[in-house]
């Protein structure tokens, strides 16, 4: 189990999180709190950085976030799942936190396919009586 010494050694730590066909690759530095999506400076929103904030780790860590696929909706999510797995490489003793507040169940809801003779997954052409 890596523990912080091991976290000084590599510099980083890095998890991987995913939703739906967003993968995001996050990787943690101790630092002053930066925030870097796909190299650019970016302010997420308050539900993705909330395991920071659960585990009062808000401003120890520099986060940098390589993410793609997927869309608005679920990039942030896998953000979400990346950032907690990362920090349960850091301490594993907030893994039960973190499991309990959800953060580390992946969501395993992906799009269904269009099915012929449908005009979509499972919406079927209207019915005409005449």
């Amino acid at each position: 189990m890596p523990t912080l010494a091991a976290v000084k050694i590599n510099n980083f730590t890095d998890g991987t999180g995913r939703r739906k066909s967003a993968v995001a690759r996050v990787r943690l530095t101790s630092g002053a709190g930066q925030i870097s999506v796909n190299k650019v400076e970016k302010i997420l929103p308050d539900w993705v950085l909330k395991p920071l904030v659960e585990l009062g780790q808000t401003g120890k860590w520099d986060v940098s976030v390589l993410v793609a696929g997927g869309g608005i909706a679920s990039q942030p999510e896998a953000i979400r799942h990346g950032l907690s797995r990362a920090l349960i490489k850091i301490n594993p003793e907030w893994k039960p936190t973190l499991k309990h507040l959800g953060f580390l169940t992946r969501d395993p809801r992906e799009r269904e396919r269009k099915h012929y003779g449908l005009k979509s997954a499972r919406r079927a052409p209207q019915f005409a009586k005449r």
